[in-house]
């Protein structure tokens, strides 16, 4: 689907605040947040999806001891609920969900939260849509990791079929449809972007979706979150470049979007502004078209300080 006219210049996504750390976020702070990215000038606001995950800033006082290659997830809003409530303070920014584990809940019910946030959005919901990594999430959801890629590829076909709005037929070992529907249907329907560093999430985003998402991980990172590795200078144009000509390949647009996740609020800030300028401009001229970005506080002045510095940076 497409994400407007972005003309000639990166787009930024900023995540909301989230209830990390015990921090105490009010909607008062969320909604400003939203409003004063929107204000900035910068393109979209994004929260993650963790409904239960295990957290190494909480002191574990039942359960066994956490397995650290199993890796930690962080608190995190409903991503659909804040979405919807982000919605009616905003008018222009792009509502982005990054990233919805869609083999966490059935799928149908992703679609109707999906499309109702479309709705009150009037079009501005961009999902991008993961996997999944926390194995005990998974457990505590009681869905199996090891079908996360089967119940990813099913996913993605229920969403799209629900969505036509009419009555379908799809079977899977977890489910069945027999002529059901689901209205109203969203128009336009949300924008798709495949979250992921692995050959075959680049694959995967090039054939059904609407746009890649990769994230800078380093080799410990992408162990823990069972992924690829992937830093800028090591393999990012290289990926994209075969994530072009898969679209090619599969009949798709070469100029599907690329949203480069990269959560490092100080790599922005500690060198030379000309210095990140330069890097901005290599991006770009790599095919990267959306940065996504933390501003890394739960702090109400220090977001809009924050927010200012990267508004002066790169707008």
């Amino acid at each position: 689907m497409d994400c407007g006219d972005r003309g000639n210049r990166l787009r930024w996504s900023i995540s909301a605040p989230e209830p990390r750390f015990g921090a105490t976020v009010p909607p008062t702070f969320l909604a400003a947040a939203a409003r004063n990215v929107e204000s900035a000038g910068l393109d979209g606001i994004w929260v993650s999806d963790h409904p239960l995950p295990v957290d190494l800033s909480i002191p574990r006082e039942a359960g066994s001891a956490l397995d650290m290659k199993s890796g930690a997830g962080h608190q995190t809003w409903d991503p659909f609920a804040v979405l919807a409530w982000l919605s009616q303070v905003t008018t222009r920014v792009k509502l982005h969900a990054n990233a919805v584990v869609l083999p966490y809940r059935n799928p149908f019910i992703t679609a109707k939260a999906a499309a109702t946030v479309q709705h009150l959005s009037s079009g501005r919901l961009i999902m991008s849509l993961a996997a999944g990594y926390l194995r005990a999430e998974f457990d505590a959801l009681g869905v199996d990791i090891d079908r996360r890629t089967e119940l990813m590829n099913e996913g993605v076909s229920a969403l799209q079929a629900v969505w036509a709005g009419k009555p379908f037929a799809m079977h899977t070992s977890g489910w069945k449809v027999d002529g059901n529907a689901a209205l109203p249907a969203p128009d336009p329907r949300p924008t798709l972007w495949r979250a992921g560093n692995s050959h075959s999430a680049i694959a995967f985003a090039a054939r059904f979706c609407d746009g890649w998402t990769p994230f800078e991980v380093s080799d410990n990172q992408a162990r823990a979150t069972r992924t690829a590795p992937l830093e800028v200078g090591t393999g990012l144009l290289e990926r994209i470049t075969l994530f072009r000509t898969l679209c090619v390949e599969s009949g798709r647009p070469a100029s599907l979007d690329v949203s480069l996740v990269r959560t490092n609020w100080n790599s922005w800030t500690v060198r030379p502004r000309q210095q990140v300028r330069d890097e901005l401009a290599e991006l770009q001229a790599m095919g990267v078209t959306w940065i996504v970005t933390t501003l890394a506080t739960n702090e109400e002045s220090e977001f809009a300080r924050r927010l200012d510095t990267l508004r002066t940076l790169v707008v």
